[in-house]
């Protein structure tokens, strides 16, 4: 009689189930405006899965690059050199085609502001470093 009142015992779970890590993602309608914008005409839905696809693995194989650029000078924090570098190895930066004039070329006038140091008046010059 003394054996039905002690409680029972429950098993362990030997293993937790672990999520599988999540990795972020470009947001669909983000790549859907810059791909309007690019092809200027209509695109069908396995069209724009082609490409939704295509361009996940290139900003996971930019990303990789850029991890590797900033790993083997030892640091921690990708910095605008290693931006600079990979895109100098993609042939988008070269000597005529120096990263400002890409800048200035493609960017709005806000974020060319963030991007190249402008002097203004008090011997300022902005932005910060």
């Amino acid at each position: 009689p003394l054996r039905l009142l002690q409680p029972k015992t429950v098993p362990k779970r030997l293993r937790t189930p672990q999520r599988k890590p999540h990795e972020p993602q470009v947001p669909r309608s983000l790549i859907k405006e810059i791909f309007r914008h690019f092809a200027k005409m209509p695109v069908t839905r396995d069209a724009f899965k082609v490409v939704e696809k295509c361009s996940e693995r290139y900003f996971k194989q930019l990303s990789d690059d850029l991890e590797a650029y900033t790993h083997h000078a030892r640091r921690k924090t990708v910095e605008a050199a290693d931006l600079e570098v990979l895109m100098r190895r993609q042939g988008l930066v070269t000597d005529k085609m120096p990263l400002n004039v890409l800048i200035e070329r493609f960017l709005p006038l806000e974020y060319r502001k963030l991007l190249i140091p402008i002097a203004v008046s008090g011997n300022k010059v902005i932005p910060c470093k």
